[in-house]
């Protein structure tokens, strides 16, 4: 009886080295390849091509770690922004949330049309239309009231196309490259027109990036005393809009160095990838271009949301990298199969 189980014994520990023996040599294939869910395209090559040349000492575009910095939008670039940004759908939620404590909404824009599901009524507002939107939406409670509606948002929130949780419609190849990034000293960070408290409750969860190194727009805030506990209101005033010529202020404001990378998909990013483009030394820009309408959506130059048309016009004599979603990404959402 002994012998037997003897026997048995060594079997498995013949297999259970076999397994280990597999992989070891599995493994290390497995971490070296940067990028999995990226083709094997033009565009991951130089993606890899520049992170190499920062990290070899020496070399050209060796870059010490503590100037590796890498920043990146948020809407059409690490999550969808369409049929509309996610920060709008919140919007939307909470006008409908809050309708029965204003009932002059149902006559005055643009909340009339929202309580109408009026979506080609609200774009007529404009500009303004979202500003008065944003501020009666996002104001009117401390930063740790909104923390905690965002948060509990995001829980039950769908996409309206897919059905998904927002939380799902992140991109998994810009994912990997923040990864890849971090682990060749990269430090990220988050440069978005979005509100910075609408984002810094996920951005942790979703991406590895901490809310320090979040920078958005801003609404105004003040210290105050409510039963004797010092608290920071939202007043219905916006502070910073950090989109278009307002990225690189808020970079240089927030952050403090120049990135030597930068990634966005739209004309609200011409200004941070030109700077970052312009200074001496290694800097490299990438646009995300979306031309999937069947994994994603197809949309550049005329979109309500996230138009893309100077920038993919400047982007070859500017050596900027035009990410195809279609060609260069193998997956666009981790879900799909």
């Amino acid at each position: 009886m002994n012998r037997a189980h003897d026997k048995v014994e060594a079997a498995l520990a013949s297999l259970i080295a076999g397994l280990a023996l597999l992989l070891i040599g599995v493994l290390p294939a497995l971490a070296q390849e940067p990028l999995a869910s990226w083709n094997d395209t033009a565009a991951k090559s130089r993606i890899i091509d520049f992170v190499k040349a920062t990290v070899t000492q020496g070399g050209e575009g060796y870059v010490a770690s503590e100037d590796r910095i890498a920043v990146f939008d948020n809407d059409g670039t690490l999550w969808t922004e369409q049929p509309y940004y996610v920060q709008f759908g919140f919007m939307l939620d909470r006008v409908k949330t809050l309708a029965p404590q204003h009932p002059e909404w149902k006559t005055k824009e643009p909340f009339k049309s929202i309580l109408n599901g009026d979506l080609k009524g609200l774009a007529k507002g404009g500009e303004m239309g979202i500003v008065e939107l944003a501020t009666a939406t996002h104001a009117g409670m401390t930063t740790d009231q909104f923390s905690k509606i965002v948060t509990d948002w995001f829980v039950k929130a769908t996409h309206p196309k897919t059905g998904k949780p927002y939380t799902d419609m992140t991109y998994l190849p810009m994912r990997e490259l923040l990864d890849y990034l971090r682990a060749n000293g990269f430090k990220t960070y988050i440069v978005s027109g979005g509100g910075v408290e609408f984002m810094r409750p996920v951005t942790e969860h979703l991406y590895g990036i901490p809310p320090e190194q979040v920078v958005g727009s801003t609404i105004a805030t003040e210290y105050a005393i409510v039963g004797d506990v010092p608290v920071l209101k939202r007043l219905p005033k916006i502070d910073f809009v950090d989109d278009g010529r307002g990225k690189p202020s808020g970079i240089n404001k927030f952050i403090g160095r120049k990135p030597i990378f930068v990634a966005g998909n739209s004309d609200g990013d011409y200004e941070m990838m030109r700077w970052v483009t312009a200074a001496k030394g290694p800097g490299f820009a990438m646009l995300i271009h979306h031309t999937d309408a069947d994994r994603e959506y197809a949309y550049d130059r005329q979109s309500a949301f996230g138009k893309l048309d100077r920038a993919l016009d400047e982007a070859d004599r500017r050596n900027w990298l035009v990410v195809d979603m279609k060609k260069d990404w193998k997956k666009v959402f981790t879900f799909e199969q």
